[in-house]
């Protein structure tokens, strides 16, 4: 499915044309039969490689988080009236941490005395992709597909879903925290990627938007037995049997939805729903991750892993122009997403290798894209500024902060999973343009190192309108060896 943008075409028009392609893709993938696992050249029969990690969290910043302003500090100059926005690489002063000449930004200094623990990568790259949307960028990260696509496209999660399964039979394989797909700006993209796509219902996330809540969805209505909760179930069971519009969805389909019904009935009928009251714990560890809705669901996530879950993704929550997506007060803004982050990320990372879980929990924290004070995309970008903020020397506190989106060279940081420890991979230049100099990753790549983490080859491929559709795109995907221990 083309689609192809015009630079000069305005975002609301690009959003809605995009949504609607997305819609399309979305109700053919519906239509279609059980997506059946393909090898693409019968003569290389697939290999797993052996997993180094059994679960994974994924903490997701959503809006473009700066590296330079978080994991890849440059030249700081403070806030002055009449500063030069070209001078303007780094609003926050560089810490350093607990790798021996490795420096991260002012504000994280939790982060900086774990980071040990982990691996920095400096030189993740995303491609140009004309009009750098964050519902474009996102939906290519957590897929691995620029959108639109003939159809829709499983997320991450949905992938590890697919191919391995729960840890626990009674445990959702992948939830979602912390980001509303209601009454939000851009619900539509967000639903778009947040799904398991052709892979049906039973693989999709279980989404919980207010980790503070997630216990109530575990429990049936207040004030309903258990015995009227299950005959609701029966209900609703015979309810989609007799849809006059269950000609439009596959048996396949129709029976993964039924599963996922199943599975949610079995969750509520468990101990292991206790695992989503984070109340369960000591006071004192929920102040340690209490720095807002982000925090909790960090907390949320180590129970969910302990408890047996694939697959957990905790989010900052995307909402056009707030929190990381920062095109105004980008400095404030991110001093109060230091201050949302450190702490829990921190705590969560410790906790985990203090249960002996870390080893097998691979942790990733990751953004659609970085930011910059000058340049929209990349060197050569012919994609179109979005700054509210043009001049070219700043006049007031609003205007300091990396307002454009760049995605010439961005931070990911890994823990866990068997990633090596105190490693910094790539490096960005230290003069703009900011673009990774040595040993760029791709989302490819990522997605293929992360999968390989998970003992998936990244050649993995399904089969879905008769064609192979691959979990790391045509299965060209790379792990990054240099990243395992």
């Amino acid at each position: 499915m083309a689609f192809e943008i015009d630079p000069s075409t305005p975002r609301s028009i690009v959003r809605r044309d995009f949504v609607k392609a997305l819609t399309m893709a979305g109700l053919a993938a519906m239509a279609t039969g059980e997506p059946r696992v393909v090898r693409a050249n019968s003569e290389e029969p697939l290999v797993h490689p052996k997993p180094t990690a059994d679960a994974c969290i994924l903490l997701w910043m959503a809006g473009g988080m700066a590296a330079p302003d978080n994991f890849d500090p440059k030249r700081y100059r403070p806030f002055e009236k009449g500063l030069a926005v070209a001078e303007m690489l780094s609003t926050f002063p560089a810490i350093n941490t607990s790798i021996d000449g490795v420096q991260i930004c002012e504000g994280l200094e939790n982060i900086a005395q774990i980071l040990h623990r982990g691996t920095l990568i400096r030189s993740a790259v995303q491609p140009d992709l004309g009009s750098i949307l964050h519902s474009r960028h996102q939906y290519h990260w957590h897929t691995g597909y620029v959108p639109p696509q003939t159809v829709a496209c499983p997320h991450l999660g949905s992938w590890m879903a697919k191919v391995l399964g729960p840890r626990n039979p009674v445990m959702p394989a992948f939830i979602n925290i912390g980001q509303r797909l209601e009454g939000v700006g851009e619900s539509e993209e967000l639903k778009a990627f947040t799904t398991a796509g052709f892979f049906g219902s039973e693989f999709g996330p279980m989404n919980l938007p207010f980790p503070e809540e997630a216990a109530q969805s575990v429990k049936p209505p207040q004030g309903m037995t258990n015995a009227r909760f299950a005959n609701r179930e029966r209900l609703f069971r015979q309810l989609i049997d007799k849809n006059p519009h269950r000609d439009q969805l596959s048996d396949y389909q129709q029976q993964s939805m039924l599963r996922s019904l199943d599975n949610a009935y079995r969750l509520l009928s468990s101990k292991e729903r206790e695992a989503f009251d984070i109340t369960l714990e000591p006071k004192e560890v929920q102040e340690k991750y209490n720095t807002g809705r982000f925090g909790r669901g960090c907390l949320l996530a180590r129970r969910l892993i302990e408890n047996g879950a694939r697959f957990v993704e905790v989010t900052t929550e995307y909402v056009p122009f707030l929190h990381w997506d920062t095109h105004a007060n980008g400095h404030e803004t991110v001093a109060r997403m230091h201050q949302e982050i450190d702490r829990p990320i921190a705590t969560l990372v410790q906790e985990l290798d203090e249960r002996g879980l870390l080893d097998r929990t691979l942790v990733i924290v990751a953004s659609e894209f970085s930011r910059d004070a000058l340049m929209e995309g990349k060197p050569g970008s012919n994609a179109g500024d979005q700054a509210a903020f043009r001049d070219d020397n700043i006049s007031e506190m609003a205007h300091y902060g990396l307002h454009r989106h760049f995605t010439g060279g961005s931070s990911v940081l890994m823990f866990g999973g068997g990633m090596k420890k105190a490693y910094v991979h790539g490096q960005t230049a230290d003069e703009r343009p900011l673009i990774a100099i040595k040993d760029p990753v791709t989302v490819m790549d990522l997605h293929a190192t992360i999968m390989t983490a998970m003992g998936i080859s990244p050649k993995t491929a399904y089969s879905i309108e008769g064609r192979p559709f691959y979990v790391t795109e045509d299965g060209k995907g790379l792990p990054v060896q240099q990243l395992f221990t």
